[in-house]
């Protein structure tokens, strides 16, 4: 496979990888899709959308099943007790905070969602929440790997001779994170 054949699979499906990806985590993705539109082969706008509504609707969708499932599908799960007890306290505490940010909240972003919607706070009020913060996350996190792009131009002068290399790194990085958040050691 050469440079063409991997940037049109990343013109041609970019997007679709970018809207499952924040559909169900995040972060990574969205940076790798913020540096690829720095280097022309997605715009950033999309991007940012993309992100959006992936995200948006992942929580909802995770948050209706909390809501459904709610707290007897949490005590089945004691691995999980040490994120939701935290995720619970901070809900508790910092309502409107905790649900217009768990989006940037590291080791407690994927259950967040499913534990709001297990709290009972209304829909109504999730929704309007969860959209202002996906909104915000899309976009900070979409111009941070735009951003990222910038700064790796000015450092090494034409990224384009690298940047095979570094969306590797990214992609390299992005796998050992997710893996890393879905396969902790048992305590």
């Amino acid at each position: 496979m050469d440079f063409q054949d991997i940037q049109q699979l990343v013109i041609d499906y970019g997007y679709l990888a970018l809207f499952i990806g924040t559909y169900l985590e995040g972060e990574t993705i969205l940076v790798i899709a913020g540096f690829l539109a720095h280097s022309g082969y997605l715009a950033l706008e999309w991007v940012m959308l993309t992100a959006f509504l992936g995200t948006f609707a992942g929580d909802q969708t995770f948050f209706y099943l909390g809501r459904w499932k709610g707290i007897s599908f949490l005590e089945k799960r004691p691995l999980w007790h040490s994120k939701t007890d935290k995720v619970f306290d901070l809900l508790h505490k910092h309502q409107i905070p905790v649900i217009l940010g768990f989006r940037f909240l590291y080791g407690v972003r994927n259950v967040t969602p499913f534990v709001i919607g297990a709290s009972k706070i209304h829909p109504l009020k999730f929704f309007a929440l969860n959209f202002l913060g996906a909104a915000i996350w899309a976009i900070a996190v979409g111009y941070l790997g735009y951003t990222f792009g910038q700064f790796a131009e000015s450092i090494m002068g034409q990224v384009k001779k690298y940047e095979m290399y570094i969306l590797g790194v990214l992609v390299a990085v992005g796998v050992a994170l997710f893996w890393r958040s879905t396969h902790k050691p048992e305590e």
